[in-house]
């Protein structure tokens, strides 16, 4: 059952309550390889369902537009205090809804419509938001994009850099959705730095591997830096931006009364313990366990002759062209999710297919790593997934419901954060 438990739903709308125990269940039941999910604790989960979610508290604690504050203004110094100290930033702001508001603050903040912004490619491993065609941000700015080499899978600096030089934007984004390798926070800022633009790192995918120590970080390279708070960070559904002292008057601006009302203060509650979870001992483990799990499925994949964008990972995050596999990312992927391993179908770069039924899958071990397992579990996921690849290309449903089997006899030896 869900935990905590939900008897109260339960008894006023059992309808709701039905589908929560279902999804736990399927949490449970299901290796979840989506690079940008995970499990987050029970103190976090009990943090996000408290009386917090009743209060409005526009404004900044100390400067607010309601009365009544007394103990919210505290939980909302805890979290900016904990996150200064966390990733040794002078700022921090913990209000934006999500990552996608975070990075419209950032435009609110250093940017007038048509001004000239710069990011990754989505195809390339790119967030909509770093100025993509389809998002407001590639709507209302006028958009460079610089993506990855062909036959590296990997971003070339050099051509970054003269790709600033001739577009003069006024912010560059580095970071994405898709990158399987380490972020060269320095080389970023000094071609900001050379252009006068604004850098920021978006690191909602790497936030707590930086936190533990095992991605480097881009504090003092980029003056401002944007996050999501679950993904790695393994904290509820929302996002920070941190910069430097100079940023930060405009960002708090930004985002109240720019681009938001009042904060989810439940919310930033589990920000807060999330936070203090990951400035524990235990979490510097955690954050390098999960590359050493991407990194042994990279290489047991590889064996199988998958082929990996870029060669393999340095992080969390593995991007698979299934190009040479016969199939599509899509009935790879719900293949796989009947099987019991849940992922998402990806773009890749250079892709010759649509970005609906694309050439890619991604995969990521943040989750699986929390539920406890370990480099000795990666062969035999590598082998479940080449199985089950194999069986959606020849519409074989027998290995796929064999392999589900399988999984679910690993995983009830792996328990879940709020399920029991």
């Amino acid at each position: 059952m869900h935990q905590p438990a939900i008897s109260h739903l339960a008894a006023s709308d059992p309808e709701i309550a039905d589908l929560v125990e279902a999804e736990a269940k399927r949490q449970h039941d299901k290796i979840r390889l989506i690079a940008s999910e995970n499990y987050v604790s029970t103190a976090v989960l009990e943090a996000t369902g408290t009386v917090l979610t009743n209060k409005y508290s526009e404004g900044y604690a100390g400067k607010r537009y309601y009365e009544g504050q007394q103990f919210i203004d505290p939980v909302e110094r805890l979290a900016v205090q904990r996150a200064k100290d966390l990733f040794g930033v002078d700022h921090a702001n913990v209000q934006p809804y999500s990552g996608s508001p975070a990075n419209l603050a950032v435009y609110l903040a250093f940017a007038e419509p048509g001004d000239t912004i710069m990011g990754m490619a989505l195809p390339s491993g790119g967030h909509l938001t770093h100025g993509w065609s389809v998002s407001a941000t590639g709507k209302w700015f006028r958009s460079v994009q610089y993506g990855v080499r062909k036959d590296t899978g990997r971003v070339d600096l050099d051509e970054v850099r003269d790709l600033a030089r001739a577009e003069r934007p006024k912010v560059i984004f580095c970071g994405g959705t898709a990158i399987p390798r380490t972020i060269d926070f320095p080389a970023f800022a000094e071609i900001a730095q050379e252009v006068g633009a604004v850098l920021v790192a978006d690191i909602a995918h790497i936030a707590g591997l930086v936190a533990g120590g095992a991605h480097p970080s881009p504090v003092g390279h980029a003056q401002v830096i944007t996050t999501t708070t679950h993904k790695t960070l393994r904290g509820p559904r929302g996002a920070m931006i941190m910069s430097d002292a100079a940023h930060a008057k405009a960002l708090d601006k930004a985002v109240f009364p720019g681009l938001q009302g009042g904060p989810h203060n439940h919310t930033t509650a589990a920000i807060a313990v999330a936070l203090r979870e990951a400035s524990q001992p235990a979490f510097q483990d955690y954050a390098h366990a999960i590359v050493a799990n991407a990194k042994a499925l990279a290489e047991a994949l590889v064996e199988r002759g998958f082929d990996l964008v870029s060669g393999g990972t340095d992080n969390h995050l593995i991007l698979v062209d299934l190009g040479n596999k016969g199939i599509g990312g899509k009935p790879a992927a719900k293949a796989l999710d009947r099987a019991g391993i849940e992922l998402n179908y990806n773009t890749v770069p250079f892709d010759p297919r649509k970005p609906f039924d694309p050439s890619g899958i991604r995969l990521g071990t943040a989750a699986i790593t929390t539920r406890g397992l370990g480099v000795e579990q990666m062969p035999q996921l590598a082998a479940w997934i080449d199985a089950v690849v194999r069986a959606a290309d020849e519409q074989d449903e027998a290995t796929v419901e064999r392999v589900a089997g399988e999984v679910a006899e690993l995983l009830a030896g792996y328990p879940m954060p709020g399920w029991a």
